[in-house]
């Protein structure tokens, strides 16, 4: 994808019968309705109109680049856009992509299948690509921008050197919002775990997203020592590839531990960051992957990158990872991580809480794989 504005649509207005006639003529397979989305599939093709909608639970234009159907879908739906198990692939066929405005449809051109999920056979979600992306002033008409909400504030970023369980448990209650229950939680039982990770789990049984979403801090019922029985196991990589330990002893938990680092079989590494500062950066980093706005640029140059953070807020910790050393900027609901493995090129995500959050980062002359603001 190049910069948001330079592709434009026309955008077509058609009636029932160019509908008819992009999936074939009179001759159907039927009528559907997905998540709020009227979808008309015929012999030559496949027309799904949305709505124009900025709601994340329905379906509809989710950004320049990408539609998205909100399941569950009927069979015929399914087998169309996943390929039938008889062997006869429509997927190959053309997918039109058309919103309602009002009285008018417009057309949006085609569009792809980039990534779909089912549930005992059944499609619960679908994205699908534009072969040309929206331009943003089509893209506003489309996919109207919700208006801003509170977004999660820095409050906590006053408390990262100095009262770091502080900054842990405004950050972690600002960004996740309360599952089930608001009572707080019971107090746990004592503990023979360092403070942080007591902490965590706490926060933790209201907001499970705090023990990550690609990297995960394990739960208390799994933590264990590694082989050697010498270093306490915590954190694990979502491949198990590499994790993260305490040092395990007989005596009572030092207060605050240095982390340990461990790819496969290698030596570990300690990590700059004791205890207090890693579950920040480990929160910070998990908040940004799991997000579900997202902004990922291409690889950046160092020259980028400062133009990049430069309106964002830098987290004051040394860096995460001794093999790709990676820094956290912030602003209101929106984080952004930036790790360089030693060479020219840093590696770039931006994951923010709400679309209004990457509203800074839409006018940068950035070449952008994906942008949902």
């Amino acid at each position: 994808m190049t910069d948001q504005g330079s592709a434009v649509i026309p955008a077509l207005v058609f009636d029932e019968e160019h509908v008819s006639v992009l999936v074939g003529g009179s001759v159907s397979v039927g009528c559907f309705m997905v998540g709020g989305a009227s979808i008309v599939i015929g012999q030559a093709g496949m027309v799904i109109i949305v709505e124009a909608s900025d709601a994340p639970a329905r379906s509809g234009v989710w950004s320049a680049e990408e539609v998205r159907l909100i399941g569950p879908a009927p069979a015929p739906v399914t087998e169309r856009l996943m390929g039938s198990p008889w062997g006869t692939d429509g997927r190959s066929l053309p997918i039109h992509i058309a919103v309602r405005l009002g009285e008018e449809v417009l057309d949006l051109g085609t569009a792809k299948v980039s990534r779909a999920s089912t549930s005992d056979g059944v499609l619960i979600n679908c994205e699908l690509r534009f072969e040309a992306p929206l331009s943003r002033q089509l893209l506003n008409r489309v996919r109207p921008p919700l208006p801003p909400v509170d977004l999660p504030g820095l409050e906590w970023l006053r408390n990262v050197n100095g009262d770091r369980a502080a900054a842990l448990e405004q950050f972690v209650t600002g960004w996740y919002p309360a599952a089930g229950a608001t009572e707080p939680p019971a107090t746990c039982a004592p503990s023979r775990l360092p403070a942080g990770l007591r902490q965590l789990y706490r926060l933790a049984k209201q907001r499970p997203g705090a023990l990550g979403t690609q990297n995960r801090i394990l739960p208390e019922p799994d933590l264990h020592t590694d082989h050697l029985g010498e270093m306490l196991v915590f954190g694990v990589e979502n491949q198990g590839g590499f994790l993260w330990s305490l040092l395990w002893t007989l005596d009572g938990p030092e207060a605050d531990p240095t982390v340990w680092f461990r790819e496969f079989d290698e030596e570990p590494i300690a990590e700059q960051e004791p205890l207090s500062g890693f579950l920040i950066q480990f929160s910070l980093f998990e908040a940004s992957m799991g997000a579900d706005y997202l902004a990922l640029p291409r690889r950046f140059t160092a020259t980028q990158v400062a133009q990049l953070t430069q309106a964002l807020h830098p987290v004051p910790l040394r860096p995460l990872w001794p093999w790709a050393p990676t820094h956290v900027y912030v602003a209101p609901g929106l984080v952004v991580r930036v790790s360089n493995e030693g060479g020219e090129e840093f590696d770039v995500w931006a994951g923010a809480t709400h679309r209004s959050a990457l509203e800074p980062l839409a006018d940068l002359p950035v070449d952008w794989t994906r942008f949902d603001g």
